[in-house]
Protein backbone atom coordinates (compact mmCIF):
# COMPACT_ATOMS: atom_id res chain seq x y z
CA UNK A 1 0.00 0.00 0.00
CA UNK A 2 1.23 3.44 -0.96
CA UNK A 3 0.62 6.63 0.96
CA UNK A 4 -0.61 9.96 -0.31
CA UNK A 5 1.40 13.11 0.44
CA UNK A 6 -1.04 13.85 3.31
CA UNK A 7 -0.35 10.43 4.82
CA UNK A 8 -3.61 8.67 3.80
CA UNK A 9 -3.32 5.13 2.44
CA UNK A 10 -3.94 4.50 -1.30
CA UNK A 11 -5.59 1.20 -2.06
CA UNK A 12 -5.45 -0.76 -5.31
CA UNK A 13 -9.03 0.22 -6.07
CA UNK A 14 -8.19 3.90 -5.78
CA UNK A 15 -5.14 3.46 -8.04
CA UNK A 16 -7.22 1.60 -10.68
CA UNK A 17 -9.89 4.34 -10.58
CA UNK A 18 -7.27 7.05 -11.12
CA UNK A 19 -5.77 5.11 -14.06
CA UNK A 20 -9.22 4.79 -15.66
CA UNK A 21 -9.77 8.53 -15.21
CA UNK A 22 -6.45 9.38 -16.88
CA UNK A 23 -7.18 7.01 -19.76
CA UNK A 24 -10.64 8.58 -20.20
CA UNK A 25 -8.99 12.02 -20.45
CA UNK A 26 -6.40 10.88 -22.95
CA UNK A 27 -8.79 8.74 -25.04
CA UNK A 28 -12.39 10.01 -24.80
CA UNK A 29 -15.03 7.22 -24.93
CA UNK A 30 -16.15 7.90 -28.53
CA UNK A 31 -12.58 8.16 -29.86
CA UNK A 32 -11.64 4.84 -31.46
CA UNK A 33 -9.33 6.31 -34.13
CA UNK A 34 -6.10 4.47 -34.58
CA UNK A 35 -2.81 6.25 -34.94
CA UNK A 36 -2.04 7.21 -38.55
CA UNK A 37 0.07 4.83 -40.62
CA UNK A 38 3.38 6.14 -41.99
CA UNK A 39 3.74 5.37 -45.66
CA UNK A 40 7.34 6.50 -46.07
CA UNK A 41 9.65 4.13 -47.93
CA UNK A 42 12.91 3.31 -46.22
CA UNK A 43 15.43 3.40 -49.08
CA UNK A 44 18.49 2.45 -47.04
CA UNK A 45 18.12 -1.33 -47.66
CA UNK A 46 17.52 -0.63 -51.35
CA UNK A 47 20.71 1.43 -51.59
CA UNK A 48 22.64 -1.31 -49.78
CA UNK A 49 21.44 -3.96 -52.23
CA UNK A 50 22.23 -1.79 -55.25
CA UNK A 51 25.75 -1.07 -54.01
CA UNK A 52 26.41 -4.77 -53.39
CA UNK A 53 25.20 -5.60 -56.92
CA UNK A 54 27.41 -2.85 -58.35
CA UNK A 55 30.46 -4.24 -56.57
CA UNK A 56 29.66 -7.76 -57.78
CA UNK A 57 29.38 -6.57 -61.38
CA UNK A 58 32.62 -4.59 -61.08
CA UNK A 59 34.46 -7.68 -59.85
CA UNK A 60 32.91 -10.14 -62.31
CA UNK A 61 33.06 -8.03 -65.49
CA UNK A 62 36.84 -8.36 -66.07
CA UNK A 63 36.54 -12.12 -65.62
CA UNK A 64 34.05 -12.37 -68.49
CA UNK A 65 36.68 -11.58 -71.14
CA UNK A 66 36.78 -14.37 -73.70
CA UNK A 67 39.67 -16.70 -74.23
CA UNK A 68 42.87 -17.19 -72.30
CA UNK A 69 44.79 -14.23 -70.90
CA UNK A 70 47.73 -13.33 -73.14
CA UNK A 71 50.01 -10.31 -73.43
CA UNK A 72 48.96 -8.85 -76.78
CA UNK A 73 51.44 -7.03 -79.02
CA UNK A 74 51.24 -3.23 -78.92
CA UNK A 75 50.60 -1.10 -82.01
CA UNK A 76 50.35 2.63 -82.74
CA UNK A 77 47.28 2.44 -85.00
CA UNK A 78 45.09 0.51 -82.62
CA UNK A 79 41.36 0.34 -83.36
CA UNK A 80 39.24 -0.69 -80.40
CA UNK A 81 36.30 -2.99 -80.90
CA UNK A 82 34.00 -4.02 -78.07
CA UNK A 83 34.11 -7.61 -76.86
CA UNK A 84 30.45 -8.37 -77.47
CA UNK A 85 30.85 -12.14 -77.26
CA UNK A 86 30.13 -12.63 -80.96
CA UNK A 87 33.70 -13.51 -81.94
CA UNK A 88 35.27 -16.95 -82.14
CA UNK A 89 38.27 -16.25 -79.90
CA UNK A 90 41.54 -18.10 -80.50
CA UNK A 91 44.48 -17.66 -78.13
CA UNK A 92 48.12 -18.52 -78.73
CA UNK A 93 50.24 -18.36 -75.57
CA UNK A 94 53.96 -17.61 -75.31
CA UNK A 95 54.73 -21.32 -74.95
CA UNK A 96 52.80 -22.21 -78.18
CA UNK A 97 49.66 -23.55 -76.49
CA UNK A 98 46.54 -23.11 -78.61
CA UNK A 99 43.06 -22.39 -77.26
CA UNK A 100 39.66 -22.01 -78.86
CA UNK A 101 37.76 -19.98 -76.29
CA UNK A 102 38.96 -21.55 -73.05
CA UNK A 103 39.40 -25.07 -74.50
CA UNK A 104 42.92 -26.23 -75.24
CA UNK A 105 43.53 -27.62 -78.74
CA UNK A 106 46.41 -29.96 -79.62
CA UNK A 107 47.79 -28.41 -82.82
CA UNK A 108 47.21 -25.86 -85.59
CA UNK A 109 45.46 -28.23 -88.07
CA UNK A 110 43.00 -29.38 -85.38
CA UNK A 111 42.36 -25.77 -84.33
CA UNK A 112 41.85 -24.69 -87.95
CA UNK A 113 39.40 -27.57 -88.50
CA UNK A 114 37.38 -26.63 -85.42
CA UNK A 115 37.35 -22.96 -86.40
CA UNK A 116 36.23 -23.73 -89.95
CA UNK A 117 33.40 -25.94 -88.62
CA UNK A 118 32.32 -23.26 -86.14
CA UNK A 119 32.57 -20.53 -88.78
CA UNK A 120 30.46 -22.52 -91.24
CA UNK A 121 27.73 -23.10 -88.67
CA UNK A 122 27.69 -19.39 -87.69
CA UNK A 123 29.19 -17.39 -90.56
CA UNK A 124 28.33 -14.06 -88.91
CA UNK A 125 30.91 -14.70 -86.16
CA UNK A 126 34.35 -13.35 -87.05
CA UNK A 127 37.51 -15.09 -85.82
CA UNK A 128 39.58 -13.09 -83.35
CA UNK A 129 43.19 -14.25 -82.89
CA UNK A 130 44.88 -13.26 -79.63
CA UNK A 131 48.54 -14.19 -80.02
CA UNK A 132 50.90 -13.45 -77.15
CA UNK A 133 53.60 -10.91 -78.02
CA UNK A 134 56.27 -13.47 -76.99
CA UNK A 135 54.71 -16.31 -79.02
CA UNK A 136 56.61 -17.34 -82.15
CA UNK A 137 55.10 -15.57 -85.14
CA UNK A 138 55.14 -18.86 -87.07
CA UNK A 139 52.27 -20.27 -84.96
CA UNK A 140 49.96 -17.37 -85.81
CA UNK A 141 51.08 -17.45 -89.45
CA UNK A 142 50.35 -21.20 -89.76
CA UNK A 143 46.90 -20.70 -88.28
CA UNK A 144 46.12 -17.79 -90.60
CA UNK A 145 47.41 -19.81 -93.59
CA UNK A 146 45.16 -22.77 -92.67
CA UNK A 147 42.16 -20.43 -92.33
CA UNK A 148 42.99 -18.77 -95.67
CA UNK A 149 43.17 -22.18 -97.38
CA UNK A 150 39.71 -22.96 -95.95
CA UNK A 151 38.37 -19.69 -97.46
CA UNK A 152 37.78 -18.04 -94.09
CA UNK A 153 38.44 -14.34 -94.60
CA UNK A 154 36.86 -12.73 -91.54
CA UNK A 155 39.93 -12.90 -89.27
CA UNK A 156 41.10 -10.19 -86.87
CA UNK A 157 44.42 -10.02 -85.01
CA UNK A 158 44.19 -8.65 -81.49
CA UNK A 159 46.53 -5.87 -80.37
CA UNK A 160 46.72 -3.32 -77.61
CA UNK A 161 47.28 0.41 -77.90
CA UNK A 162 50.91 1.52 -77.77
CA UNK A 163 51.23 4.28 -75.21
CA UNK A 164 54.14 6.50 -76.08
CA UNK A 165 56.46 7.15 -73.18
CA UNK A 166 57.10 10.75 -72.25
CA UNK A 167 60.74 11.96 -72.26
CA UNK A 168 60.60 12.36 -68.44
CA UNK A 169 59.78 8.64 -68.00
CA UNK A 170 62.99 7.52 -69.67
Amino acid sequence: MDRQPGGAAVTADVRAARLRAVRALVHPPGDTARPSVRSDINVTPLVDVVLVLLIIFMVVTPLIASGVAVDLPRTRNHVRSPDDGKNLVVSITADKRLYMGATRVADVPELARRLVDAHRSTPDKPIFIKADARAPYGEARRLMQALHEADVDDVTLGTEDLRQESPEAR
